[in-house]
């Protein structure tokens, strides 16, 4: 697809999702600042990012409930998968295993049968607790043996396919959270995740031609309270032949690490394409400060340092993609590193309206299969204290409120779902009305990053901008 397509697609798809689904009936409150605002994309003068009036008629601000565009019935409801372990697994979770799609993906369902009934019959419902994760260990443990001896009889395909049914077997183990940062915060399931990276890696061996690297980046502008003796984990392959090749820096979520993103990670070999996995600030082994919010900075600039030091890749074709609160550091990088970067893909980005303690507290109950804030408030540096990240979130982590909006961005497309309950919707349109021009697809009625259809979108847009941008 051209950009002119593109561009024309966004603004018929913004305005059809404002006018069908905002309702126009209240005054709300107000936006956020709007410090300088984007003129070649369509915007709305008079109405914040809900559609609400911003004024009422004596001129006045008021101040009354958000109006979301996923409707405030969806708002408020408390999805049925939150009843317990056996709610989780009949209603939201055993459909996807049958199907191997996320977080199911690389897996097979006769793994997580038997595992889910033993949690229903022992009525293990807190994803939390030690029983929960050990439960899952014996079968990955299995899964490994087996692996092995395929290997052993020459079988490296067969072997490569059992050891990733094991990673995702230590992946549903491992969630729905966990970091290093400050200290490691449930050691059963940090030995979960340690056994999944040791398992990935003799999977990744098998991938001839573009096996899998471990490598630790220099962090060479760690400061304040990020890691300073620690290096940055990252996998990196790269396609056969000589490079140097464009490169796609995946970061990660709040629950899916690097052993969690192979699929994506074939399919940018395929397209000649170098790619490097990288976990974001306050989850699994990244060494950067989960607390302050510049620390992604250093973490981006030790990056990108390194990779203009290595000849397999090209720093002049650096892309990056972010997956869910992986999507807001993809937004922070597009405007911080914007001459650094050809392009960027948020995807479930949440910027600012994601961090209204309305908001939060309201998305325990959506589409996460755990509870939701509790993980959050770990990964943004408030530990276990969760009504100190609900009280102060959004002025600390927004994107508006820290300015990092104000100025232009590298080529920014934005997906997700219009009914997404975990990043909302609108913190996605709330990104055309600052700075430089943006691109987006929106999924009518998907939840969370617009699965399933999303990936099919972005794909074509990453090809564009790389080959937008000759070679060295």
């Amino acid at each position: 697809m051209v950009a002119e397509d593109l561009n024309a697609t966004v603004a018929r798809v913004r305005i059809a999702l404002i006018q069908s689904q905002v309702r126009e009936k209240s005054s709300a409150t107000s936006p956020p600042p709007r410090r300088r605002r984007s003129t070649s994309v369509t915007t709305i003068s008079s109405k914040d990012g809900f559609g609400n009036n911003n004024n009422n008629n004596n001129g006045h601000k008021q101040q009354q409930k958000k109006q979301w565009i996923m409707g405030q019935e969806a708002f408020e409801a408390r999805m049925p998968h939150h009843d317990g372990i056996k709610a989780l697994w009949e209603t939201k979770w055993k459909f996807p295993c049958t199907k191997s799609l996320y977080p199911f993906h690389d897996g097979s369902y006769q793994d997580f049968e038997p595992i889910f009934q033993h949690l229903i019959k022992n009525n293990i419902n807190d994803g939390t607790c030690p029983e929960y994760t050990n439960a899952f260990i014996p079968v990955a443990k299995s899964l490994i043996a087996k692996a092995d001896s395929l290997v052993s009889s020459s079988s490296p395909e067969k072997a490569s396919e059992v050891y990733l049914r094991a990673c995702t077997v230590l992946r549903i183990a491992r969630f729905p959270y966990i970091t290093r940062f400050p200290t490691v915060n449930d050691r059963d399931k940090w030995v979960a995740w340690e056994l999944q990276k040791e398992t990935y890696a003799r999977a990744g061996k098998l991938w001839s031609p573009s096996p899998l690297q471990e490598l630790s980046v220099p962090f060479t502008q760690a400061s304040g309270n990020d890691f300073k003796n620690h290096g940055i984990p990252i996998y990196l392959r790269v396609p056969p032949g000589s490079g140097p090749f464009p490169t796609v820096i995946l970061m990660t979520g709040l629950d899916g690490y690097r052993p969690d993103n192979t699929v994506r990670c074939n399919e940018f070999l395929a397209r000649g394409w170098a790619a490097l996995v990288v976990e974001i600030p306050g989850t699994a082994d990244c060494p950067a400060d989960s607390a302050d919010p510049k620390s992604a900075e250093r973490l981006w600039t030790s990056i990108l340092d390194w990779i203009e030091q290595q000849k397999e890749l090209d720093e002049k074709r650096v892309m990056v993609w972010g997956l869910s609160s992986g999507g807001y550091y993809a937004v922070r990088v597009a405007h911080t590193h914007k001459e650094r970067l050809v392009g960027a893909i948020g995807q479930g980005a949440g910027t600012h309206y994601f961090f209204d303690e309305e908001w939060l507290r309201r998305a325990d109950g959506h589409e996460y299969p755990f509870r939701l804030v509790d993980a959050l408030a770990m990964k943004h540096g408030y530990g276990r204290d969760v009504e100190g990240y609900l009280r102060g979130a959004k002025g600390k982590f927004s994107l508006v409120e820290g300015g990092v909006l104000e100025g232009g961005s590298c080529r920014l497309l934005l997906v997700n779902g219009t009914m997404d309950g975990l990043m909302p919707i609108e913190d996605s349109m709330l990104l055309f009305e600052y700075g430089s021009p943006k691109e987006a697809r929106f999924f009518t009625g998907a939840l969370h990053m617009g699965y399933p259809k999303a990936n099919d979108a972005v794909y074509p847009w990453m090809e564009q901008v790389m080959n937008s941008v000759k070679a060295e």
